[in-house]
């Protein structure tokens, strides 16, 4: 068998990233991940705002735990665009950029002179990404959460008759990345076939109410606004529900299919549930919830959650225990994913696996503010 060959598929691709936070940044990093030359040019008072994000007790330097979530395998470069130095060292470095990384609030990167429009007539095939609040037209600065509660996701997130809650995660500023990341890949290989580069711009909230998939759909088709239902699913039953176990552990279920439900209710022992007319079908289950996991929840109660687990996973039912993060970087599946170093560590953004592009094994340390130098 010939063998395959692999590559770092960006190792000749050049990125500029004029990015803070979360969104801009993790589109950095996946180009790093892939082989790309990733310099961020960072304010030198402080840098990015996110070194300054620390938790309570975390003892770091400039690299704070938040910052090390997204800027790995990066070249910090601390300069004042504003200043004639800032200035020179643009006009040097993009006309050998391939892509910029940017996410300055509406106007800014005008008064720089680090817009699309400028930075084009020094390099005519760069490829331009820019992630804003609201887009290009709307002055507004946008921040997660405040999309996450415009966006509908607040609004439907938490326990029936409770307080509208945001999710754990900046997953509007992920989401956008990932955006970004397509628009730009796009971008990259229609430059392959025409030469010529390209301005991609993405919006938090647009990429929010893109995300809002069945939920938008239960409004825009059925006429339905969706409410809170904690982890419950609006159209699937048992999907979302949890149920603890004889042991204390809580067991999630993400029961998809009638067949699926006839099998859980074999392995619990209670085949009557299943042969229920008003349990039979999804629809049915969804409209009798309430009655259903109190029933289920009695059979739940009666097993041990390492016993009754490996039987369910043999009968491919969906479900799982609900872990912690110190539980969850126990799984090798997680393990495969961080990056480590001299005493910091990290998440690859970039899951996938090929078998001819090639992930870099190893990715330089998160950097210090400025630890670059210009020449």
């Amino acid at each position: 068998m010939a063998k395959i060959l692999r590559v770092e598929i960006f190792k000749d691709l050049k990125v500029l990233e004029l990015a803070s936070v979360l969104a801009g940044p993790s589109v950095g990093q996946f180009f790093a991940e892939l082989g790309a030359d990733v310099i961020k040019v960072e304010n030198p008072r402080g840098g990015d705002v996110t070194r300054s994000w620390k938790g309570v007790g975390e003892l770091t330097d400039d690299r704070s735990a938040y910052f090390c979530s997204v800027n790995w395998g990066k070249k910090s470069v601390a300069l004042d665009l504003s200043t004639p130095d800032g200035k020179a060292y643009i006009q040097k470095i993009i006309p050998e950029t391939d892509v910029v990384i940017a996410s300055y609030k509406p106007g800014d990167a005008e008064k720089l002179g680090v817009d699309y429009a400028s930075l084009t007539r020094l390099n005519a095939k760069l490829i331009y990404g820019t992630i804003s609040g609201y887009g290009t037209d709307n002055p507004r600065v946008g921040y997660d959460a405040v999309i996450q509660a415009e966006a509908g996701f607040m609004y439907m997130n938490g326990e029936a008759k409770g307080p509208s809650l945001k999710m754990p995660v900046a997953l509007i500023d992920v989401l956008a990345g990932h955006q970004l990341k397509e628009g730009l890949l796009l971008a990259l290989l229609n430059r392959e076939r025409t030469g010529k580069g390209d301005f991609v711009q993405v919006s938090l909230l647009q990429t929010a109410v893109s995300s809002l998939v069945n939920q938008a759909t239960n409004y825009l088709v059925a006429g339905s606004i969706p409410q809170k239902h904690g982890s419950e699913h609006p159209n699937i039953a048992p999907y979302g529900d949890t149920f603890q176990t004889l042991d204390g552990q809580e067991i999630i279920l993400a029961v998809g299919n009638d067949k699926q439900f006839q099998e859980l209710c074999a392995l619990l022992g209670i085949q009557q549930v299943s042969a229920a007319e008003h349990f039979k079908t999804n629809a049915q289950r969804v409209i009798n919830r309430s009655e259903l996991n109190i029933l289920l929840q009695e059979a739940f109660i009666k097993f041990q959650s390492e016993d009754l687990l490996p039987k369910i996973h043999f009968a491919k039912i969906p479900a799982g225990i609900i872990q912690n993060l110190e539980q969850v970087f126990q799984l090798d599946e997680a393990k495969q994913l961080v990056l480590e170093g001299e005493g910091l560590k990290g998440v690859r953004t970039y899951a996938a696996k090929h078998s001819s592009v090639s992930v870099a094994k190893t990715l330089t340390l998160p950097p210090v503010l400025g630890s670059t130098r210009v020449k």
